[in-house]
């Protein structure tokens, strides 16, 4: 089955907690803290593999979650950190966050890989915390949380020649007689179903050809197949159209090729100016009067017309040769350039908190101040402290009198709930 879209849910590893401990040797009294730190969380990474040419191995697993780092150990040992997840994806594969629409990475080259979720910064153990006044820290620093995000995974097949045209004019049958490529041939309309790539070999040069499944009018509003399958057309170099230059459908060649790139342009105008090649197939079941014509009309658009016949072969070898002397002159079709995706927010930026009143209590909240008060222990004078002392400093007391809070009033710190007392 040939699955080109899919959305999934990834989560990055949690990074270690701290540990609370202290030194304890026979002989050695009051060895002094020694809880070590926690292990980083494992990051989720995209990896672009060749050779796969289907969505289908992520599409039935909606979630992804890597591994977190262990918890920091006695005698200052260090938690392990998580393995990083590696997800393998098709090249050609463009990344989205499912939410904003804001692009990850366009995956096409074999071997590229990019994280897409970090792993949580790990814990700090209570050594971390000892000064010479406080000798004797009773609380460490809990672990972040990893990155999470919807995403959405859209594969544009990585090809040089793409095949557009209307429904059996014989795309399927061209490709399967150019390359080894056995794509479903019948005699009626939307035979193919999914695209499908060949290796395409002339002379001493091989080039990817993609058959792209029928388009008709409409198309880039989603008649026919035309939508799930236009996306596919943007990554190839150049376009080889094919036209039933016989009219066996009752058709007109010509005006099957002006919708066509009709649909193209509505699609992405982009397209438009993709370099073409006209490949007037059937050319065995019709008189030379009949392809003269749609030569003639297709003259002064400088595009190069072929008159061939699939099943017989007749016309093909001037055709591949055409195409494989044009291929090396075209540049590569880049969807993103590098500068255009908005980069994942980087560690340690953002509102570290936000203030809101809801009815008579004032809310608190965001991942900094969770994790402040997941990491202190309140029944530790010394935690206590530096807790009291780290929400000052950051500015949290200042912006709630801002905010209006009075004396008696309930404050909820990410969960810790107090009367505020100046």
């Amino acid at each position: 089955m040939f699955i080109d879209h899919t959305n999934i849910h990834v989560k990055a590893g949690d990074g270690g907690n701290g540990a609370v401990s202290f030194h304890t040797e026979k002989y050695v009294p009051n060895g002094g803290p020694d809880g070590g730190d926690g292990g980083r969380g494992g990051d989720i990474i995209f990896v672009a593999k060749g050779g796969m040419s289907t969505l289908r191995d992520i599409r039935y697993r909606r979630k992804y979650v890597a591994e977190s780092g262990e918890k920091g150990g006695t005698r200052n040992r260090t938690g392990k950190s998580g393995d990083a997840l590696r997800i393998r994806v098709p090249v050609g594969t463009i990344l989205r966050e499912a939410e904003t629409g804001r692009i990850f990475a366009d995956l096409s080259r074999d071997g590229e890989e990019v994280v897409v979720a970090r792993g949580g910064r790990p814990g700090k153990g209570n050594t971390y915390f000892a000064t010479s006044i406080r000798q004797a820290p009773q609380f460490a620093r809990a672990g972040e949380p990893g990155e999470e995000w919807d995403i959405e995974v859209e594969l544009k097949l990585l090809a040089d020649v793409g095949l557009v045209g209307m429904p059996n004019v014989g795309k399927s049958t061209l490709l399967s007689v150019v390359s080894a490529a056995r794509p479903k041939i019948a005699n009626y309309h939307f035979t193919t179903l999914e695209p499908s790539l060949g290796v395409v070999s002339i002379d001493e040069t091989e080039f990817v050809m993609a058959d792209i499944p029928g388009l008709i009018e409409g198309a880039h509003e989603g008649a026919g197949l035309g939508l799930d399958f236009l996306r596919h057309v943007e990554r190839t170099k150049m376009l080889l159209h094919v036209i039933d230059v016989s009219g066996s459908e009752g058709r007109d060649p010509i005006e099957d090729f002006e919708q066509i790139n009709q649909e193209l342009t509505l699609f992405n105008p982009e397209l438009a100016g993709r370099p073409q090649v006209v490949a007037a197939n059937k050319s065995d079941l019709t008189d030379e009067t009949a392809v003269e014509r749609v030569r003639t009309a297709l003259a002064d658009r400088g595009i190069a017309f072929f008159p061939i016949s699939a099943v017989t072969g007749e016309g093909l070898k001037p055709l591949l040769r055409h195409i494989a002397r044009m291929l090396p002159d075209l540049p590569d079709t880049v969807l993103y350039e590098p500068d255009a995706f908005l980069p994942a927010i980087p560690e340690g930026t953002g509102e570290l908190y936000t203030i809101q009143r809801e009815d008579d209590i004032y809310r608190v909240t965001g991942q900094w101040i969770e994790q402040l008060v997941a990491s202190t222990n309140f029944d530790n004078v010394d935690s206590l402290g530096y807790f009291q002392r780290l929400i000052r400093r950051k500015g949290i007391i200042d912006a709630l009198e801002s905010a209006g809070v009075q004396e008696g009033d309930t404050v909820d710190l990410g969960g810790f709930e107090f009367e505020y007392f100046k």
